[in-house]
């Protein structure tokens, strides 16, 4: 049989790396970045581990991936989230002129949509692959820090 490489399957590497910043106490979100059907860059949010509040999922991924294709601009690849991205990590989006944002669960405090801040003008978005994984993850998450 075989594979099919669609969003709920990229989706899917997308939470195992939130899964991995769970198990090491990071908020779990996790990204995945795709060109051609194939994964180039992966993480997962790491600022309490590199004490850093830009190592968020997303910007690891970017940089990651930047460095794969030897280049700043995303162009003809796909992020996949399984947070909707924050304002600076939409800023870093926008820069990279990703063509296409697919996250999971939508951040109704945080997210960018909810900030205002647009995308590159080129750049889709589709949201809610795996929503309830995603934020189930989430509270699963911070229910044990309370």
């Amino acid at each position: 049989m075989m594979q099919v490489f669609d969003d709920a399957y990229f989706m899917k590497k997308a939470l195992e790396e939130a899964q991995l910043a769970f198990e090491k106490g990071e908020v779990p979100v996790g990204a995945v970045v795709v060109s051609n059907q194939q994964i180039i860059a992966r993480a997962h949010n790491s600022t309490e581990q590199l004490n850093d509040v830009t190592a968020h999922a997303e910007m690891l991924a970017i940089t990651s991936a930047a460095n794969y294709i030897g280049g700043k601009y995303l162009k003809k690849c796909k992020l996949y989230v399984s947070l909707e991205p924050c304002q600076m990590c939409a800023g870093a989006l926008y820069w990279s002129q990703i063509d296409e944002v697919i996250y999971a669960a939508s951040d109704l405090k945080r997210g960018f949509q909810e900030m205002g801040v647009q995308l590159h003008p080129k750049t889709k978005v589709k949201s809610g692959i795996m929503a309830e994984e995603a934020q189930a993850l989430l509270k699963a998450f911070f229910a044990q820090k309370r």
